[in-house]
């Protein structure tokens, strides 16, 4: 497994990141969307990496290798002020779904979180069913219900956490 800081120009993480939003859209109303673009994600208070994992043997290079290397997830940090971030971008290709991607991305952003010296890492995810797993992972990692953090306003269709590091 690699994790990496990405630039956010490669096909197979463009394709995964619209795959994402447009997963975000089918499951929210449009104001209840708050995934980041791929223009959001370039911004300066934002740091991205990708998870690669080795193709199986004899696989033959497709879209989404990069050097023998397939991509299985991704995720980001927000930086919003001097003590605390947001986890931004959390997102694991389907096909690598329940194999451990999303904890193992989410424990190198707890780590370069604790690294970087924050002390409150938060995020926004979805209220809905389709969102059950992602909320039981964040609980497992010790994040916590909260009130809206940043410019978020309360939303039916949100639900906001936060965990202390």
């Amino acid at each position: 497994m690699l994790i990496k800081s990405d630039n956010l120009t490669g096909d197979a993480i463009i394709a995964l990141l619209q795959q994402h939003l447009h997963d975000m859209h089918l499951t929210s109303p449009p104001e209840s969307v708050h995934a980041l673009d791929l223009t959001g994600l370039r911004a300066a208070d934002v740091s991205f990496w990708t998870l690669w994992l080795p193709l199986p043997a004899g696989q033959k290079q497709s879209a989404q290798t990069q050097d023998e290397l397939q991509l299985a997830g991704c995720g980001a940090l927000k930086q919003l002020d001097a003590q605390s971030a947001e986890i931004k971008s959390m997102r694991t290709a389907d096909h690598f779904r329940r194999q451990g991607i999303a904890a193992a991305m989410l424990t190198h952003l707890i780590a370069v979180a604790t690294e970087r010296g924050y002390q409150q890492l938060y995020l926004e995810t979805g209220s809905m069913a389709y969102f059950a797993p992602a909320r039981a992972l964040y609980q497992r990692f010790g994040f916590e219900y909260c009130d809206p953090f940043a410019d978020y306003v309360l939303d039916p269709n949100s639900v906001f956490m936060v965990k202390q590091l």
